[in-house]
Protein backbone atom coordinates (compact mmCIF):
# COMPACT_ATOMS: atom_id res chain seq x y z
CA UNK A 1 0.00 0.00 0.00
CA UNK A 2 2.79 2.32 0.89
CA UNK A 3 5.87 2.64 2.66
CA UNK A 4 6.39 1.45 5.99
CA UNK A 5 8.34 3.66 8.85
CA UNK A 6 9.11 -0.06 10.77
CA UNK A 7 11.09 0.05 13.61
CA UNK A 8 12.51 -3.21 14.77
CA UNK A 9 12.88 -3.90 18.55
CA UNK A 10 11.24 -0.51 19.66
CA UNK A 11 11.32 -1.63 22.71
CA UNK A 12 13.18 -4.93 23.64
CA UNK A 13 12.43 -7.36 26.60
CA UNK A 14 15.23 -7.48 29.26
CA UNK A 15 14.38 -11.21 30.01
CA UNK A 16 16.78 -13.81 27.99
CA UNK A 17 15.34 -15.81 25.46
CA UNK A 18 15.17 -19.36 25.27
CA UNK A 19 15.65 -20.85 21.87
CA UNK A 20 13.64 -23.43 22.35
CA UNK A 21 10.73 -21.68 24.21
CA UNK A 22 7.46 -20.55 22.20
CA UNK A 23 6.99 -16.95 21.61
CA UNK A 24 3.33 -15.20 21.65
CA UNK A 25 3.07 -13.54 17.99
CA UNK A 26 0.55 -10.81 18.01
CA UNK A 27 -0.38 -7.28 16.71
CA UNK A 28 -1.80 -4.31 18.37
CA UNK A 29 -3.20 -1.09 17.77
CA UNK A 30 -4.05 1.41 20.75
CA UNK A 31 -7.42 0.43 21.99
CA UNK A 32 -5.68 -2.97 23.28
CA UNK A 33 -2.40 -1.98 24.94
CA UNK A 34 -3.91 -2.58 28.12
CA UNK A 35 -5.07 -6.16 26.62
CA UNK A 36 -0.82 -6.96 25.53
CA UNK A 37 0.27 -5.77 29.68
CA UNK A 38 -1.99 -8.33 30.85
CA UNK A 39 -1.18 -10.86 28.80
CA UNK A 40 2.77 -10.29 29.35
CA UNK A 41 1.47 -10.82 33.38
CA UNK A 42 -0.26 -13.60 32.65
CA UNK A 43 1.99 -15.56 30.16
CA UNK A 44 5.44 -14.44 31.60
CA UNK A 45 7.18 -15.69 28.59
CA UNK A 46 8.49 -14.22 25.94
CA UNK A 47 6.01 -12.40 23.35
CA UNK A 48 6.80 -10.40 20.00
CA UNK A 49 4.31 -7.24 19.36
CA UNK A 50 3.70 -5.50 16.09
CA UNK A 51 2.17 -2.61 17.20
CA UNK A 52 0.69 0.02 14.91
CA UNK A 53 0.39 3.61 15.03
CA UNK A 54 -0.74 6.35 12.68
CA UNK A 55 1.87 8.90 11.42
CA UNK A 56 -0.27 11.71 11.90
CA UNK A 57 -1.59 13.96 14.73
CA UNK A 58 -2.65 11.77 16.91
CA UNK A 59 0.86 9.87 16.96
CA UNK A 60 2.89 11.95 19.79
CA UNK A 61 -0.61 10.93 21.71
CA UNK A 62 -0.64 7.00 21.58
CA UNK A 63 3.23 7.28 21.86
CA UNK A 64 2.80 8.72 25.15
CA UNK A 65 -0.37 5.88 26.25
CA UNK A 66 1.81 3.32 25.11
CA UNK A 67 5.01 4.27 27.49
CA UNK A 68 2.70 4.70 29.62
CA UNK A 69 1.02 0.99 29.88
CA UNK A 70 5.09 0.04 29.19
CA UNK A 71 6.32 1.89 31.94
CA UNK A 72 3.43 0.96 34.35
CA UNK A 73 3.96 -2.94 33.97
CA UNK A 74 7.34 -4.74 35.19
CA UNK A 75 6.05 -8.02 33.19
CA UNK A 76 5.63 -5.95 30.04
CA UNK A 77 9.34 -4.41 30.01
CA UNK A 78 10.66 -7.90 31.20
CA UNK A 79 8.82 -10.00 28.22
CA UNK A 80 7.33 -8.20 25.30
CA UNK A 81 9.63 -7.44 22.34
CA UNK A 82 7.58 -4.40 20.84
CA UNK A 83 8.10 -3.46 17.23
CA UNK A 84 6.79 -0.70 15.87
CA UNK A 85 4.77 0.17 12.70
CA UNK A 86 4.54 3.29 11.87
CA UNK A 87 2.34 4.58 8.77
CA UNK A 88 -1.29 5.74 8.36
CA UNK A 89 -2.26 2.12 6.43
CA UNK A 90 -4.61 0.90 9.01
CA UNK A 91 -5.66 -3.54 9.20
CA UNK A 92 -3.00 -4.25 7.47
CA UNK A 93 -2.96 -7.67 9.83
CA UNK A 94 -0.99 -9.91 7.37
CA UNK A 95 2.24 -7.10 7.52
CA UNK A 96 1.77 -6.91 11.25
CA UNK A 97 1.74 -11.18 11.55
CA UNK A 98 4.52 -10.85 9.60
CA UNK A 99 6.87 -8.32 11.83
CA UNK A 100 5.80 -10.41 14.87
CA UNK A 101 6.90 -13.42 13.36
CA UNK A 102 10.00 -12.37 11.54
CA UNK A 103 10.78 -10.48 14.57
CA UNK A 104 10.48 -13.53 17.30
CA UNK A 105 13.55 -14.44 18.90
CA UNK A 106 12.05 -18.22 19.32
CA UNK A 107 12.58 -21.32 17.13
CA UNK A 108 8.47 -21.88 17.82
CA UNK A 109 5.77 -19.56 17.46
CA UNK A 110 1.79 -19.25 18.68
CA UNK A 111 -0.18 -16.81 16.15
CA UNK A 112 -2.43 -15.14 18.28
CA UNK A 113 -4.68 -12.64 18.56
CA UNK A 114 -4.19 -10.45 21.65
CA UNK A 115 -7.83 -10.70 22.72
CA UNK A 116 -7.91 -14.34 23.55
CA UNK A 117 -7.01 -15.73 27.63
CA UNK A 118 -4.91 -18.56 27.85
CA UNK A 119 -6.50 -20.73 30.44
CA UNK A 120 -3.97 -23.50 30.70
CA UNK A 121 -0.57 -23.48 30.72
CA UNK A 122 0.47 -25.23 27.06
CA UNK A 123 3.30 -23.58 27.12
CA UNK A 124 4.71 -26.28 29.97
CA UNK A 125 3.19 -29.14 29.25
CA UNK A 126 4.54 -29.14 25.90
CA UNK A 127 8.20 -28.37 26.60
CA UNK A 128 8.23 -31.23 28.91
CA UNK A 129 6.58 -33.56 26.46
CA UNK A 130 9.47 -34.79 24.33
CA UNK A 131 6.71 -36.16 21.64
CA UNK A 132 4.87 -33.22 21.21
CA UNK A 133 8.22 -31.15 20.94
CA UNK A 134 9.62 -33.67 18.42
CA UNK A 135 6.35 -32.87 16.26
CA UNK A 136 6.99 -28.99 16.61
CA UNK A 137 10.97 -29.31 15.76
CA UNK A 138 10.02 -31.49 12.42
CA UNK A 139 8.45 -28.68 10.89
CA UNK A 140 5.70 -30.86 9.94
CA UNK A 141 2.93 -30.18 12.23
CA UNK A 142 1.62 -27.35 14.24
CA UNK A 143 -0.67 -27.65 17.70
CA UNK A 144 -3.94 -26.42 17.75
CA UNK A 145 -5.15 -24.73 20.93
CA UNK A 146 -9.24 -24.90 20.16
CA UNK A 147 -10.26 -21.77 21.11
CA UNK A 148 -14.07 -20.89 22.83
CA UNK A 149 -16.05 -17.89 23.77
CA UNK A 150 -19.18 -17.22 26.36
CA UNK A 151 -22.83 -17.03 24.46
CA UNK A 152 -23.70 -14.08 26.63
CA UNK A 153 -20.94 -11.74 25.75
CA UNK A 154 -21.00 -9.73 29.57
CA UNK A 155 -19.62 -13.15 30.64
CA UNK A 156 -16.97 -12.92 29.05
CA UNK A 157 -15.37 -9.94 30.23
CA UNK A 158 -13.88 -10.63 33.46
CA UNK A 159 -10.55 -13.02 32.65
CA UNK A 160 -10.44 -13.19 36.33
CA UNK A 161 -13.79 -15.76 36.35
CA UNK A 162 -12.52 -17.90 33.21
CA UNK A 163 -12.20 -21.63 33.95
CA UNK A 164 -8.91 -23.17 34.13
CA UNK A 165 -8.91 -26.43 33.74
CA UNK A 166 -10.62 -28.59 30.59
CA UNK A 167 -12.82 -30.54 33.57
CA UNK A 168 -14.46 -26.61 34.76
CA UNK A 169 -14.46 -25.80 31.47
CA UNK A 170 -16.96 -28.75 30.26
CA UNK A 171 -19.15 -27.76 33.31
CA UNK A 172 -19.61 -24.29 31.72
CA UNK A 173 -20.09 -25.73 27.80
CA UNK A 174 -22.59 -28.43 29.46
CA UNK A 175 -24.56 -25.61 31.13
CA UNK A 176 -24.47 -23.55 28.13
CA UNK A 177 -22.55 -20.89 28.53
CA UNK A 178 -19.37 -21.55 26.64
CA UNK A 179 -19.49 -22.68 23.07
CA UNK A 180 -17.08 -23.27 20.22
CA UNK A 181 -15.39 -19.36 19.19
CA UNK A 182 -18.29 -18.08 16.30
CA UNK A 183 -20.20 -20.84 16.77
CA UNK A 184 -22.17 -19.05 13.92
CA UNK A 185 -19.66 -19.34 11.54
CA UNK A 186 -18.79 -23.71 11.51
CA UNK A 187 -16.17 -23.03 9.09
CA UNK A 188 -14.04 -20.85 11.02
CA UNK A 189 -13.26 -23.51 13.77
CA UNK A 190 -15.42 -26.70 12.77
CA UNK A 191 -12.60 -28.46 11.67
CA UNK A 192 -11.36 -28.56 15.21
CA UNK A 193 -14.38 -31.11 15.87
CA UNK A 194 -15.05 -29.66 19.13
CA UNK A 195 -17.19 -32.86 19.92
CA UNK A 196 -14.23 -34.88 19.70
CA UNK A 197 -11.83 -32.54 21.91
CA UNK A 198 -14.78 -32.85 24.54
CA UNK A 199 -13.57 -36.84 25.18
CA UNK A 200 -10.09 -36.57 23.77
CA UNK A 201 -7.15 -37.14 26.25
CA UNK A 202 -4.28 -37.40 23.11
CA UNK A 203 -3.54 -34.82 20.63
CA UNK A 204 -5.16 -35.73 17.08
CA UNK A 205 -5.23 -35.26 13.59
CA UNK A 206 -7.50 -32.05 12.29
CA UNK A 207 -8.88 -34.72 8.96
CA UNK A 208 -11.81 -32.30 8.22
CA UNK A 209 -10.03 -29.60 6.86
CA UNK A 210 -11.78 -26.56 5.11
CA UNK A 211 -10.09 -23.67 3.62
CA UNK A 212 -12.02 -21.15 5.86
CA UNK A 213 -10.64 -22.62 9.11
CA UNK A 214 -8.58 -20.18 11.34
CA UNK A 215 -7.38 -22.21 14.53
CA UNK A 216 -4.94 -20.55 16.72
CA UNK A 217 -1.55 -22.49 16.24
CA UNK A 218 1.84 -22.67 17.72
CA UNK A 219 4.26 -24.20 15.06
CA UNK A 220 7.96 -23.61 13.66
CA UNK A 221 9.42 -20.50 12.92
CA UNK A 222 11.71 -21.56 10.47
CA UNK A 223 11.03 -23.00 7.14
CA UNK A 224 6.77 -21.93 7.61
CA UNK A 225 5.40 -19.94 4.92
CA UNK A 226 4.48 -16.18 5.77
CA UNK A 227 1.35 -14.35 5.62
CA UNK A 228 0.48 -13.42 2.05
CA UNK A 229 0.51 -9.29 2.70
CA UNK A 230 -2.39 -8.69 -0.67
CA UNK A 231 -5.02 -9.19 1.90
CA UNK A 232 -5.79 -5.79 3.90
CA UNK A 233 -8.69 -5.56 5.72
CA UNK A 234 -11.33 -7.66 7.65
CA UNK A 235 -12.30 -11.00 6.16
CA UNK A 236 -10.05 -14.27 5.08
CA UNK A 237 -6.83 -12.62 5.79
CA UNK A 238 -5.93 -15.16 8.58
CA UNK A 239 -7.70 -17.56 6.81
CA UNK A 240 -5.28 -17.90 3.37
CA UNK A 241 -2.10 -17.62 6.10
CA UNK A 242 -3.41 -20.97 7.68
CA UNK A 243 -4.09 -22.29 4.03
CA UNK A 244 -0.50 -21.73 2.83
CA UNK A 245 0.36 -23.36 6.32
CA UNK A 246 -1.56 -26.38 5.42
CA UNK A 247 -0.56 -26.87 1.90
CA UNK A 248 2.90 -26.66 2.62
CA UNK A 249 2.38 -29.63 4.02
CA UNK A 250 2.06 -28.86 7.65
CA UNK A 251 -0.50 -30.99 9.42
CA UNK A 252 -2.45 -29.60 12.15
CA UNK A 253 -3.42 -31.31 15.45
CA UNK A 254 -5.04 -29.99 18.83
CA UNK A 255 -4.17 -30.62 22.24
CA UNK A 256 -6.86 -31.95 24.20
CA UNK A 257 -6.00 -30.51 27.13
CA UNK A 258 -5.56 -27.00 26.45
CA UNK A 259 -8.01 -23.95 25.33
CA UNK A 260 -8.74 -20.43 25.04
CA UNK A 261 -11.77 -17.74 25.74
CA UNK A 262 -12.27 -14.87 24.10
CA UNK A 263 -12.55 -11.65 26.17
CA UNK A 264 -15.82 -9.94 24.88
CA UNK A 265 -15.13 -6.33 23.51
CA UNK A 266 -16.90 -3.88 21.12
CA UNK A 267 -16.46 -3.76 17.59
CA UNK A 268 -16.50 -1.27 14.93
CA UNK A 269 -18.53 -1.79 11.37
CA UNK A 270 -18.25 0.77 9.64
CA UNK A 271 -16.05 -0.99 6.73
CA UNK A 272 -16.08 -4.17 7.65
CA UNK A 273 -18.59 -5.64 4.87
CA UNK A 274 -16.96 -4.03 1.80
CA UNK A 275 -13.64 -5.14 2.71
CA UNK A 276 -14.65 -8.71 3.79
CA UNK A 277 -16.37 -8.76 -0.09
CA UNK A 278 -13.40 -7.93 -1.45
CA UNK A 279 -11.09 -10.20 0.43
CA UNK A 280 -13.68 -12.43 -0.25
CA UNK A 281 -12.72 -12.43 -3.83
CA UNK A 282 -9.00 -12.14 -3.64
CA UNK A 283 -9.46 -15.42 -1.32
CA UNK A 284 -11.02 -17.43 -4.34
CA UNK A 285 -8.25 -15.88 -6.64
CA UNK A 286 -5.20 -17.22 -4.08
CA UNK A 287 -6.66 -20.10 -3.19
CA UNK A 288 -5.68 -21.19 -6.62
CA UNK A 289 -2.86 -19.59 -7.42
CA UNK A 290 -1.26 -21.09 -4.40
CA UNK A 291 -2.67 -24.88 -5.32
CA UNK A 292 -0.49 -24.36 -8.60
CA UNK A 293 2.08 -22.75 -7.28
CA UNK A 294 3.06 -25.16 -4.46
CA UNK A 295 2.36 -27.74 -6.52
CA UNK A 296 4.92 -26.70 -9.65
CA UNK A 297 7.50 -26.87 -6.05
CA UNK A 298 6.39 -30.42 -4.87
CA UNK A 299 6.51 -31.67 -8.43
CA UNK A 300 9.73 -29.95 -9.42
CA UNK A 301 10.81 -31.32 -6.19
CA UNK A 302 9.91 -34.92 -6.71
CA UNK A 303 7.70 -34.36 -3.58
CA UNK A 304 4.48 -34.52 -5.74
CA UNK A 305 3.58 -38.56 -4.38
CA UNK A 306 4.90 -37.39 -0.72
CA UNK A 307 2.95 -37.30 2.05
CA UNK A 308 4.24 -33.60 2.37
CA UNK A 309 2.50 -32.90 -0.81
CA UNK A 310 -0.85 -34.73 0.95
CA UNK A 311 -2.83 -31.93 1.75
CA UNK A 312 -2.53 -30.11 -1.18
CA UNK A 313 -3.61 -33.09 -3.28
CA UNK A 314 -6.53 -33.53 -1.23
CA UNK A 315 -7.97 -29.81 -0.72
CA UNK A 316 -6.67 -28.35 -4.35
CA UNK A 317 -8.28 -30.85 -6.39
CA UNK A 318 -11.50 -29.32 -5.12
CA UNK A 319 -10.52 -26.69 -7.46
CA UNK A 320 -12.33 -26.80 -10.56
CA UNK A 321 -9.25 -24.48 -12.29
CA UNK A 322 -6.68 -26.66 -10.57
CA UNK A 323 -8.55 -29.96 -11.70
CA UNK A 324 -8.05 -28.15 -15.40
CA UNK A 325 -4.49 -26.94 -14.87
CA UNK A 326 -3.40 -30.27 -13.60
CA UNK A 327 -5.93 -32.05 -15.80
CA UNK A 328 -7.23 -34.09 -12.85
CA UNK A 329 -10.70 -35.47 -13.38
CA UNK A 330 -13.38 -34.20 -11.80
CA UNK A 331 -14.60 -35.19 -7.75
CA UNK A 332 -17.62 -36.19 -7.02
CA UNK A 333 -19.54 -35.88 -4.29
CA UNK A 334 -17.02 -33.03 -3.30
CA UNK A 335 -18.60 -30.03 -4.56
CA UNK A 336 -16.34 -27.09 -5.98
CA UNK A 337 -14.66 -24.48 -3.42
CA UNK A 338 -13.27 -22.46 -6.75
CA UNK A 339 -15.88 -19.80 -5.66
CA UNK A 340 -16.26 -18.73 -1.82
CA UNK A 341 -20.10 -19.25 -0.69
CA UNK A 342 -22.58 -16.42 0.17
CA UNK A 343 -22.39 -16.97 4.02
CA UNK A 344 -21.37 -14.42 5.85
CA UNK A 345 -18.38 -14.97 8.50
CA UNK A 346 -19.46 -12.81 12.24
CA UNK A 347 -19.00 -9.39 12.27
CA UNK A 348 -15.63 -9.74 13.98
CA UNK A 349 -13.79 -12.17 11.96
CA UNK A 350 -10.80 -10.98 10.28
Amino acid sequence: MGPVNLKPFYRRAAEPVDSNDITMATLVTRNRFKVLSRLASHYQGPISAAIHVNDDETKEEVLAELQSVYDSNPDMQKYVDIHMVLDNFDRQFNLWRNVAKFFSRTDYIMMLDVDFHLCTNFRDAIRNDPKIMQMLASGTAALVVPAFEYVDGDDGLDWHKFPTSKSAMLEEVNAGKLDMFHRNWLKGHGSTNYTKWYESSEVYKVIDYNFSYEPYIIYKKEGSPWCDERFIGYGANKAACLYEIFLSGIDYWVLPNDFLIHQTHEYPEATRRKERQYNRKLYSNFREELCLRYARVFVATGEWDSPKADNLREECQKIRGFRSAMNLPAVEPVADQAVEPPVEPPTDAQ
